[in-house]
């Protein structure tokens, strides 16, 4: 069997937090309007569409754009396994 790797590339993310600043900052990233979804006051999420069907972007979730400018959520747990920070702007 053969063995891969992980080509290294960089990405562009940001992280859910439920404040009006942060949401507006994920919109702007984003590049449209965004909505959340509040119908569970306690869990509220952010559908995104992407290649694969809408995925939820729930409070803590990091949102990914992928090399292709599309748009991915990812657990918190598995992003800083996978990723590492090499700027902060």
């Amino acid at each position: 069997m053969a063995k891969y790797r992980k080509k290294p590339i960089e990405i562009e993310a940001i992280q859910f937090i439920d404040d009006s600043e942060r949401i507006c900052e994920i919109a702007e990233f984003m590049g449209g309007d965004l909505r959340v979804n509040y119908e569970d006051k306690d869990n509220p999420y952010i559908p995104i569409e992407t290649p694969e069907g809408t995925m939820k972007a729930n409070v803590g979730d990091y949102i990914i754009k992928g090399i292709k400018g599309e748009f991915y959520s990812c657990k918190p747990d598995i992003f800083e396994q996978t990723y590492e920070l090499i700027n902060n702007n």
